[in-house]
């Protein structure tokens, strides 16, 4: 059971550290960090994306991309709602854009640098 869960963690470890940074107020970081909050969340969530698609690449009988997507939006959706409850921050339906447009961006681009590299599930052990 445990290394059925051991391709997931590099996933699970960034969905806890994007849970902590939207637990965070970031008035002052706005001043420090001169980029757009939609591409702070684009590249947010492209990490977990290709922490999915890794975690899918990892385990011998993966699911589906399209499944690891709506479980990374659900994620999203779960934080922006999350982010409701947390003083000084808001929710934004584009913040949720970004996210997604952020999953599938890396989702494929750990597709494109494993492409022709065997997958465990094809690999023969």
């Amino acid at each position: 059971m445990i290394r059925r869960l051991i391709p997931w963690s590099p996933a699970a470890f960034w969905a806890a550290f994007l849970f902590f940074l939207s637990s965070r107020t970031w008035d002052r970081a706005a001043a420090v960090v001169p980029i757009d909050d939609k591409v702070v969340h684009l590249l947010l969530y492209a990490v977990l994306g290709g922490a999915l698609a890794l975690g899918r690449r990892l385990t011998p009988d993966p699911p589906a991309v399209w499944r690891l997507l709506i479980i990374g939006l659900l994620y999203a959706l779960s934080d922006e709602v999350h982010q409701l409850f947390v003083p000084g921050r808001t929710s934004d339906p584009l913040d949720l854009l970004a996210d997604g447009v952020g999953l599938v961006l890396g989702c494929a681009g750990v597709h494109l640098l494993m492409a022709g590299r065997p997958a465990l599930s094809n690999a023969s052990t």
